[in-house]
C-alpha cells in the first residue's frame, strides 16, 4: 500500500477561498507531470486517485449536491465511563435541498424498554424534527429543534450526524493521508484519513450548513475532528467516520468527563427519490419535555 501525506498549504487555502465564493477549482493542484489529462480517466469520470486529497475532500459536498438523493445508513457510538452505546438510523437524504427522513433506533438499555418505537427524524437546514421522542411528548406530536442553537450543531444531539454536515466537515481537512484503494459494497473506493478543523469547515461551508457548523465549532471541547472518508471514482462520498470529543457535565461533586462519539455515515442508491414534508405548526409540541 502506498501512503502519501499531504499538508495544508497556500494552494489549499486558495481553493477553500474559491469554495466559499461558490466556485470549485476542479483542476487545481493535480499531482503529476506537465501535459496529460489532469482530472479525467478518459471515461468522463474524475481520476480521483490522481488528485490532491485536499481538493477531492474539499468538493465532496458539492459532488453530493450534484448527485441529488441517496439512501443512508448511520451509526453513532458513544463511549463514556467505560460504557458504549450505539444508535442506528436508516433512510433517505436529498443533498440538493439538504432535507432527509430517517428512522433512528435506540438500543434497549438506553431506551429502558424493549418495545421502544423508532424515532422518526426529519432533517432540514437549521432544523431537526423528531417524532416518538418520548420524554412526555405525545405520540402524535413532533418536536422541533433549532440546530443553530445547539452547542454541537446537531452533529451528535439527534443520534445522527446530518449527512450534508458530515460532508461539509471535510472542507475543514488539514493533514490528510491517502491510504489507497479498497472495495466497499462492491464499489471501488479511495480511502482518505485526516483531521478536520471545525472552525475552518464552518467558514468554508455552504450557507445552509454554516450556522450549525459554526455552533459546533464553539460547542466542542476540541476543534480537531479525526475522520476516515471513502470516495468512489466519481468523487462521491460513500462512507465517512468522524470522531467527536466533548466534555460532559459532571454530577454534583464530580469532574466533567471527556466523551468520545464516533459517527459513521454510509451512502448508496444515489438518485433515490426523497420526499420530506415538514410538520404543520399545529403538529409541533410546545409543552415541557421531561429531562433524564
Amino acid at each position: 500500500m502506498v501512503v502519501q501525506q499531504y499538508r495544508d498549504g497556500g494552494g489549499a487555502r486558495a481553493a477553500r477561498a474559491l469554495a466559499v465564493a461558490g466556485v470549485i477549482a476542479v483542476t487545481a493542484g493535480c499531482v503529476g507531470g506537465g501535459g496529460g489529462g489532469g482530472g479525467s480517466d478518459g471515461s468522463g469520470q474524475r481520476a480521483v486517485a490522481a488528485e490532491r486529497p485536499l481538493d477531492v475532500l474539499g468538493r465532496a459536498a458539492g459532488v453530493l449536491a450534484e448527485a441529488g438523493g441517496a439512501e443512508a445508513r448511520t451509526s453513532m457510538e458513544t463511549a463514556a465511563g467505560g460504557t458504549r452505546v450505539t444508535i442506528r438510523g436508516e433512510g433517505t437524504y436529498d443533498f440538493r435541498t439538504q432535507m432527509g427522513r430517517l428512522k433512528v433506533v435506540l438500543p434497549t438499555d438506553a431506551a429502558g424498554a424493549d418495545d421502544r418505537r423508532p424515532i422518526t427524524e426529519l432533517l432540514a437546514p437549521g432544523a431537526l424534527y423528531m417524532k416518538n421522542r418520548g420524554a412526555g411528548v405525545p405520540d402524535d406530536k413532533w418536536v422541533r429543534i433549532d440546530t443553530t442553537a445547539l452547542e454541537d450543531g446537531n452533529l451528535v444531539t439527534g443520534g445522527v450526524t446530518d449527512p450534508m454536515a458530515a460532508a461539509e466537515l471535510l472542507r475543514g481537512a488539514a493533514d490528510v493521508t491517502y491510504e489507497g484503494k479498497s472495495e466497499l459494497a462492491g464499489v471501488t473506493v479511495h480511502h482518505y484519513r485526516g483531521v478536520a478543523d471545525l472552525n475552518r469547515a464552518a467558514r468554508a461551508a455552504s450557507q445552509r450548513s454554516r450556522g450549525a457548523l459554526s455552533a459546533a465549532a464553539k460547542g466542542f471541547s476540541k476543534d480537531a475532528v479525526p475522520f476516515d472518508a471513502y470516495l468512489d471514482e466519481e468523487g462521491r462520498l460513500r462512507k465517512v467516520r468522524h470522531r467527536f470529543s466533548f466534555a460532559s457535565e459532571g454530577r454534583e461533586g464530580q469532574e466533567a468527563a471527556e466523551v468520545t462519539v464516533v459517527s459513521t455515515l454510509l451512502l448508496y442508491g444515489f438518485g433515490a427519490p426523497v420526499t420530506v414534508k415538514l410538520p404543520d405548526e399545529d403538529d409541533i409540541y410546545t409543552g415541557e419535555i421531561r429531562q433524564g
